[in-house]
C-alpha cells in the first residue's frame, strides 16, 4: 500500500516512457471530473506547501482502458497514532462503498507533488507494491502548483516491464541495471488521460464560465514571472548535488575494485613463481587458498537512487522548459501587439 510520508527532498519524469505503443495493460485511462475535483479538494483542505496528501483509486477495466470512478483520501494522523491501520481503514472504507452500490474495486492511488518532486523511492516501493497485486494499477500525480497557474496538471504512471521485474529480483546492483537495460527514461510510462464528465456537469461548467468575471479569464495573460521558476532551478541544483555525490561514491568503489584487482594479480603472480622455485627444489607446490576470503569485493553502491535522481531532474527540466516556454510565448505575443499599437 501507499505509504503516507515522503520528503520533497528525496531522490525519479520523469523516467517516463511516453512515445509508442504501451506495453503495459492499460492503453488509457478515464476518470471522472467529479474523482479531480475530490483530488484537488483534498488537496486544498490537507496539504500544506510541501505536504503530500494520498488517497486510493476505486473503478474497473473495461478492455484496455482503465475507468476510474471514484476516489477517497487516506486520513492525516501523526506518528502517535500507533494504533491507526491503513489497509484495515481502506478495507471498510470499500465494504461501505460495496454496501451502497458503487463502484469499490482497487485500481490503484493517487499523490500530489511539490513543483514536480515525485519521483523518489516511497513511490516507486508504493507503486512496485501495487501493481503487484493488481496488475492494472496506476498512480495519479496531481501538481497543486501547476494547478493554480491555470493549467490542470495530472499525470497518471505505471512502472515498465523492466522495472518491475528488476523489483521483483531485488537486483539493483551496476551489473543487474545494465543486464536489463534499465535506464531513468524508461523507468516509468505515462499513460494517456481522458477527462470524462456528464451532459448535466458540462452544461454546469459552461454556466459558470459565462459567469466569471473578465479579470479572471486575463489572469493567463499576465507578463509577470512567479517565483516557479526560481523554486524550480532551486530543487534541481539540489538534485544535481545530489547526483554528484552518487557518481563520487560510485566512482571511488570503481578505483577500489580496480586495485583490489590489482593485489589480486600480484598475488596470484607471486605464488606462482614461488611455486615454479619450490617445483625446482622438489617441494610440493603451496596449497590452494579461498582468494574470496583473502580479497573481499567491496560493496557497490546501490545504483537505482541515481536512476531516481537522474529521472527527477530530466523532470525538473521538463518542467522549466515548459514553463520559460509560456513566458516566452507571452512576451513575444505582448512585443507583437506592442508594435501594432
Amino acid at each position: 500500500m501507499a505509504t503516507r510520508k515522503e520528503s520533497s527532498s528525496s531522490p525519479s519524469a520523469p523516467m517516463v516512457s511516453t512515445g509508442g505503443t504501451l506495453d503495459s495493460p492499460v492503453k488509457q485511462i478515464q476518470i471522472e471530473g467529479l474523482v479531480v475535483l475530490k483530488i484537488i479538494k483534498h488537496y486544498q483542505e490537507e496539504g500544506q506547501g510541501s505536504e503530500v496528501v494520498q488517497g486510493v483509486l476505486l473503478g474497473l477495466v473495461v478492455d484496455d482502458r482503465l475507468e476510474i470512478t471514484n476516489c477517497f483520501p487516506f486520513p492525516q494522523h501523526t506518528e502517535d497514532d500507533a494504533d491507526f491501520d491503513e489497509v484495515q481503514y481502506q478495507m471498510e472504507m470499500m465494504r461501505s462503498l460495496r454496501h451502497v452500490n458503487i463502484d469499490h474495486l482497487h485500481v490503484g492511488w493517487y499523490q500530489s507533488t511539490f513543483y514536480g518532486s515525485f519521483v523518489s523511492r516511497a513511490l516507486l516501493d508504493s507503486q512496485f507494491s501495487y501493481q503487484h497485486a493488481i496488475e492494472e494499477s496506476v498512480v495519479l500525480i496531481y501538481d497543486p502548483i501547476k494547478t493554480a497557474q491555470g493549467s490542470l496538471s495530472l499525470k497518471a504512471y505505471r512502472l515498465t516491464p523492466k522495472l518491475m521485474e528488476i523489483c521483483k529480483e531485488k537486483d539493483f546492483t551496476p551489473e543487474g541495471l545494465k543486464k536489463a537495460s534499465v535506464g531513468f527514461e524508461n523507468m516509468f510510462e505515462e499513460v494517456p488521460i481522458v477527462i470524462k464528465n456528464s451532459h448535466l456537469i458540462s452544461v454546469l461548467l459552461w454556466d459558470l464560465e459565462d459567469k466569471s468575471t473578465v479579470s479572471d479569464k486575463h489572469e493567463l495573460l499576465n507578463l509577470s514571472s512567479s517565483n516557479h521558476l526560481e523554486k524550480s532551478l532551486q530543487l534541481l541544483m539540489d538534485r544535481v548535488d545530489d547526483l554528484n555525490q552518487d557518481i563520487v561514491k560510485y566512482n571511488t568503489y570503481s578505483r577500489n575494485l580496480s586495485k583490489q584487482q590489482q593485489q589480486k594479480h600480484q598475488y596470484l603472480q607471486r605464488r606462482q613463481q614461488e611455486n615454479v622455485q619450490r617445483q625446482s627444489r622438489g617441494e610440493p607446490p603451496l596449497p590452494e587458498e579461498d582468494l574470496s576470503k583473502l580479497f573481499k569485493p567491496p560493496l557497490p553502491p546501490p545504483r537505482m537512487d541515481t536512476l531516481l535522481i537522474a529521472g527527477q531532474i530530466n523532470n525538473y527540466c521538463q518542467n522549466v522548459k515548459e514553463f520559460t516556454s509560456q513566458n516566452l510565448g507571452k512576451l513575444f505575443m505582448a512585443e507583437a501587439l506592442q508594435g501594432h499599437n
